[in-house]
């Protein structure tokens, strides 16, 4: 007796169809992560590696003799963003930048990005390179808040400093539902994810992306950002850095610094955060709590005084850096 004939059942339509999106999108993926190997570009350091305990920060050192000027840079900005300002400054003294753990050419960190853990990397660093105090520590934005838990960490070995436009410990709380009625998260604002940012560069998207990512940088600049700058060990440090911010406000909550001398330099063009969603009132609103609370750093020292960068925005360095000179020179006339 013959067996009946095997009938083969032809796929449904839509699976064929499935299979071969997945197939699409796998070689776009391939084709993603091959495009990111062959144009990235290799920057090298213009400092060295030096060991924080356990990984290797990138410190760039300039001039000698003392004081020493520390650099601590705002949320997201690789040492180098400081320009000129700390070549300009070494006539006066050595002048320390660095990248943070995970930021720029500093290895990623081993130890979860807690201000006490990078004080204390940033400190061990400086003792292996024996460049030692007296120090000042100029601070920006977040980095002035690391500047502060530093300086209260080691009192001793500070002579002084000065934040730019740094964040205060109670912003945060005070502006979180003005965050939270736009819409947005108080901790990323409207950041991607590390991990969404880490697929979109190993598969090219942010190159392919560069001009809408980073339409206000040159050519070169580009590249350095998307070489050095923007890799997934950053996106996960940074992304570390804001989710313990709250714990980094806690720790310097509270504080004095004596008598160390202390100069507060806030921004006169007003932040517009209107374009993330957040109404004009709330806006202005926000601008008035940062400023008033600009004011209350003050009485963090007993020898302390505010200067308004009227022609700055945010980024005081950049759009001011003879007042930020000149501020920092006035500190190490102190100390002689």
């Amino acid at each position: 007796m013959k067996k009946p004939p095997v009938v083969k059942r032809k796929k449904p339509l839509w699976m064929k169809i499935l299979v071969l999106l997945i197939a699409l999108a796998f070689l776009l993926v391939l084709s993603g992560m091959a495009f990111e190997a062959i144009a990235s570009k290799n920057f090298p350091p213009e400092g060295k590696l030096v060991d924080a305990g356990g990984f290797k920060l990138h410190l760039h050192k300039q001039g000698e003799g003392k004081p020493t000027i520390l650099f601590e840079t705002g949320s997201g900005m690789a040492s180098s963003s400081w320009g000129d300002l700390p070549k300009e400054l070494s006539r006066y003294g050595t002048v320390v930048t660095y990248d943070r753990g995970g930021y720029a050419w500093s290895e990623e960190p081993t130890t979860e990005r807690t201000g006490d853990n990078i004080i204390q990397e940033f400190y061990t660093a400086l003792k292996n390179e024996e460049i030692d105090g007296p120090y000042i520590l100029v601070g920006h934005s977040l980095g002035g808040m690391y500047a502060r838990l530093f300086a209260q960490t080691y009192p001793d070995e500070v002579e002084g400093i000065v934040l730019l436009d740094s964040r205060p410990e109670n912003y945060s709380k005070e502006t979180k539902p003005f965050l939270i009625e736009a819409g947005l998260d108080p901790v990323l604002i409207n950041s991607p994810s590390a991990t969404m940012s880490t697929l979109l560069k190993r598969v090219g998207v942010i190159r392919l992306m560069k001009n809408s990512i980073l339409p206000d940088l040159s050519e070169k600049e580009q590249d350095f950002a998307l070489n050095v700058e923007l890799q997934p060990k950053f996106f996960q440090a940074q992304e570390q850095e804001l989710r313990n911010r709250t714990r980094l406000e806690n720790s310097i909550r509270g504080q004095t610094l004596g008598e160390i001398p202390l100069t507060v330099i806030t921004r006169g063009i007003p932040t517009d955060t209107t374009a993330l969603g957040i109404s004009p009132e709330n806006s202005r609103q926000m601008e008035a709590i940062w400023q008033e609370q600009q004011k209350q750093q003050l009485t963090l020292s007993t020898d302390s005084k505010l200067i308004v960068a009227e022609k700055s925005g945010h980024f005081i360095a950049e759009d001011e850096p003879d007042l930020v000179f000149n501020a920092i020179k006035e500190q190490i006339e102190k100390i002689d």
